[in-house]
Formats: structure tokens, C-alpha cells, sequence
């Protein structure tokens, strides 16, 4: 390592393996391509120790079992200690708290990350995480930090930190025409895709409401595919099947092709409720494929009305239905959208200017 080379404690006491866990690794990789010595705290047997020990990281398992696990608090402690870690970076509401007070009890410097666009409740809590244990929060767009400033968090404590598209979840691995044929789309048809959660908060049955609402002759020249898994599954099928839509939609489950996914799509879609920067939307626009968002959180922040793709209002079915026709009927716009989003992808959401921004904040407060 080099001679001012730091020891970074990233901590995600997630089991599963979404989003957030995409930029803890991109971050991790980041780090360690210069030159730091990253450490990742992890829940025991989840995914995140998994990919660790897959990619050559270090890895301490630390059982987290809740908000009030003082045993964890002193294993974490401990084991900062013993790794004479310089910065802790915490990355869910778990590990915010367990971690803060170990580094706050070592003296250790610690950022958080905050990826939710919901107002943090003012209150005792908040002042602790945000001014005491942790000296500053990465947020991930201009809507979630607007979410902290409603909830008190102070403005010298919140720095703006845009996450990034992982070029390698952008790459197609199979032809174009080729994957397009195993999901049953034709050569002519405009093919939309989604990727998410099946949960509510990701408005799926938005989507298909406005597919539904489509002129027929409009909705025969389109499909729709959505990749990803969750509670919602049956419920959003049984609603394309009662919506008289089931044949131009297909639910396709937990995918790890996204490149493939995106270089066979025309249009992406995401129409949340809720979202704290929407990392999907910019893997596309990575890729170069116009996105229709819904203008919540920090999907209104990643994608230019016009430029870079479509926005509507969260909800609105026949704004949803407008912006699908619109692309269904117009390749140059197509063209014109996915070019205007490659270009801003490469320019703002890259994961160096992503590692950059956080070596400089973790510089600064170990400094």
C-alpha cells in the first residue's frame, strides 16, 4: 500500500443484496484500485460477506442483531481497534447506529451514507446520529438532502455525493437481437423495461395501469419486460391478466444480466412512488436507453425532461400512458433521449468521480 494509504471500515448490516450493497462495492473497489485498505463489517452468512470473500476483500462478520445490540457495539469497537482502522463508513440505519457509537467510543472519524428520500424524523436520535457520531452524511441526490435539512440535520454536516453506474452490470454479454428472441419481442416492437423490487413504493402497477390505457393499435407495436422479484409479484400479474394486458408483459424474476437486459430494451421505465436517486435509471442511461421516471426524490435529479429521457408526475396513469406513446411513436426521440443520457451518465455518475468524493471528505476529517 502506499505510504498515506488509509484503513477504511465499510460497514452494511443488510443480509440481502440490492442497490445500496451495488455502491457499497463499487465504492470498496474504488478505494482499494487506489490504494486503501478497505474492511467490510458485515452480517454473518448474508450476501454481502459472500461477495466480499468472492472479490478478495477482508471481511469481518459482526452479528447486528438490532438498534440495541451493545454486543455488537463492543465487537465492532474491538475489532477497529485491532485493525488500527483511521475512518469508519457506515451505510444502512443498523450500522449507523451500532457503528457510530463504536467509532464515536475509539475516537474514529465516520461518515454515513443516507440513500432514503424520506424526511429523518427530528428528535434526540437524529442529533445523535448526525452531530455527534458521525461528522458528515453523503447524500445521494438533492432530494435526500433536502430530506435531512427538513429533519434538522445541520448543512455543514451534509455533502452531496451522486452514486454511479457499474459499468460492468451495463455491458451487454450476448447479442442484441439474440435476447430479444428468448424474451419473445419482435424485431418491430418498442420494448420497455423495468428493473426493481416488486414492491408498491416502485409503482409497477402504475406502469401497468398506463399500458392499459394505451390506444390497442399503440399497444400491439410494444412490450413490456420487468426483471426483479418481491411480495408484489402475483398481485402485479394477476392485475396484467385482469387488465387484458398479459400478452405484451412478462415478469422475468431476479436478474443478473442487466447488461443484456438493457442493450435488448429501447426505453426504460421507472415509475416509483419513492426514490432516493434511482441507481436503475442510471445504469440505463449508462447504457444509453432513454428513461421515463416519475419526477419524485432524486429521479428528477438524474433525469433531464427531454433531454435526457421523460418525467412524470408519481401516479399519474394517463401522463405515464402520454410519455410510453410518445417514445412508442417516435424513434428520433428515442435516438435523441438515449444519446442525451449517455452523455450525462458519463459526465456525473461515474463511480471515480463517486470514490474521488469520498476520498476527499475521508482526507479531510481523518486530516
Amino acid at each position: 500500500m502506499q505510504s498515506n494509504a488509509l484503513t477504511i471500515a465499510q460497514l452494511d448490516s443488510e443480509v440481502g443484496f440490492s442497490g445500496g450493497e451495488v455502491q457499497v462495492f463499487l465504492l470498496m473497489e474504488g478505494l482499494r484500485d487506489a490504494g486503501h485498505r478497505v474492511i467490510l463489517f458485515c452480517q454473518p452468512g448474508s450476501r454481502c460477506e459472500t461477495e466480499a470473500n468472492r472479490r478478495g476483500f477482508a471481511v469481518e462478520p459482526v452479528r447486528m442483531r438490532n438498534y440495541f445490540d451493545l454486543a455488537a457495539v463492543w465487537q465492532l469497537r474491538r475489532r477497529f481497534r485491532d485493525h488500527t482502522v483511521d475512518l469508519v463508513h457506515a451505510n444502512t440505519g443498523r450500522d449507523s447506529w451500532l457503528g457510530g457509537w463504536a467509532a464515536h467510543s475509539q475516537g474514529l472519524p465516520a461518515v454515513t451514507t443516507r440513500r432514503m428520500d424520506r424526511r429523518v424524523k427530528s428528535g434526540l436520535r437524529t442529533r445523535l446520529i448526525y452531530e455527534k457520531l458521525f461528522q458528515r452524511v453523503g447524500a445521494i441526490s438533492p432530494g435526500v438532502a433536502d430530506c435531512l435539512r427538513a429533519g434538522g440535520v445541520p448543512e455543514a454536516r451534509i455533502e452531496l455525493i451522486p452514486e454511479a453506474a457499474d459499468p460492468a452490470r451495463t455491458t451487454p454479454r450476448n447479442d442484441r437481437n439474440a435476447v430479444r428472441d428468448a424474451l419473445e419481442v419482435a424485431t418491430n416492437e418498442v420494448l420497455f423495461l423495468g428493473m426493481g423490487a416488486l414492491l408498491r413504493r416502485k409503482g409497477f402497477d402504475v406502469l401497468l395501469e398506463a399500458t392499459a390505457s394505451l390506444d390497442p393499435e399503440t399497444r400491439q407495436t410494444m412490450q413490456l419486460r420487468v426483471g426483479g422479484d418481491g411480495p408484489d409479484k402475483r398481485e402485479l400479474e394477476e392485475q396484467a391478466t385482469r387488465l387484458g394486458i398479459a400478452g405484451r408483459v412478462r415478469f422475468l424474476g431476479r436478474r443478473e444480466d442487466t447488461g443484456d437486459l438493457l442493450a435488448a430494451s429501447d426505453v426504460f421505465v421507472i415509475p416509483s412512488r419513492r426514490e432516493g436517486l434511482g441507481v436503475a435509471a442510471l445504469e440505463a442511461m449508462g447504457a444509453g436507453r432513454p428513461v421515463i421516471a416519475s419526477r419524485v426524490g432524486g429521479l428528477a435529479f438524474s433525469v433531464v425532461d427531454h433531454e435526457t429521457g421523460l418525467l412524470v408526475d408519481a401516479e399519474d396513469v394517463s401522463g405515464l400512458a402520454a410519455a410510453l406513446e410518445s417514445l412508442i411513436s417516435d424513434p428520433g426521440l428515442r435516438q435523441r433521449l438515449g444519446t442525451g443520457a449517455k452523455v450525462r451518465a458519463d459526465a456525473l455518475f461515474t463511480p471515480r468521480r463517486m470514490v474521488d468524493a469520498y476520498l476527499k471528505l475521508y482526507r479531510q476529517l481523518v486530516n
